[in-house]
């Protein structure tokens, strides 16, 4: 079946990205203006897309994702309507040029990111940074939401039971420690401005271009 004539139900779905989907969208209501534009890294299902994109009609969504044709093609599907959800784009943010085509030189007034960083090799970290600073406006934030490690903080044995499973699957992925990725995104021009905790032990992470 070609994704684009699937129904939703015949999307793929993934729970992760369902759990905590309202109180992240609570917070980015609170953190960004009722217009913005904001790039999506690692959009995977597309699932965040629709549900931030029909919440909020005034934010112009772009998602992006490393993942193939059939992946990005049932992003479009599942956002299909929404005319303030662009097409899905192919991106690596490894990649030295991030193909945004026409609006590859228009700034973004965000960069989100959810459930990233602990399944990918570290390296991504770092160019996440990056390619965000190259894409934001003054002022712009980045916002990052997934499990991490705090320093001076037990981690919980959820999170400890995760990270060692993650482990298990790849040994260069884990929790990430927020010094970490504080310190990458500080090489960059990015300071830490605020951590929301959200449910289920997960933090989003604000970063803004200073």
């Amino acid at each position: 079946m070609n994704p684009l004539d699937a129904a939703p139900a015949d999307l793929p779905f993934s729970p992760a990205a369902d759990r905590n989907k309202g109180p992240i969208l609570e917070a980015l209501q609170r953190l960004l203006p009722r217009a913005a534009r904001v790039l999506e890294i690692a959009s995977g299902t597309g699932q965040h897309a629709q549900y931030f994109a029909s919440a909020c009609p005034d934010w112009v969504w772009q998602p992006t994702d490393a993942a193939d044709a059939a992946a990005l093609h049932a992003i479009n599907a599942r956002c299909r309507g929404l005319a303030n959800v662009l097409p899905a784009r192919r991106l690596d943010v490894l990649q030295q040029r991030w193909p945004l085509g026409r609006d590859e030189h228009a700034p973004f007034g965000a960069v989100y990111c959810a459930n990233m960083l602990h399944i990918t090799p570290w390296f991504t970290c770092p160019a996440l940074m990056q390619g965000a600073a190259r894409h934001l406006a003054a002022g712009g934030l980045v916002l990052i939401y997934g499990p991490f490690r705090v320093d001076g903080v037990v981690t919980t044995p959820s999170n400890e039971a995760f990270d060692a499973d993650l482990k298990a699957r790849n040994p260069q992925w884990g929790l990430r420690t927020l010094s970490a990725v504080e310190s990458e995104a500080a090489a960059q021009g990015l300071g830490l401005q605020e951590v929301v905790p959200l449910p289920a032990n997960n933090l989003l992470v604000v970063f803004r271009v200073r």
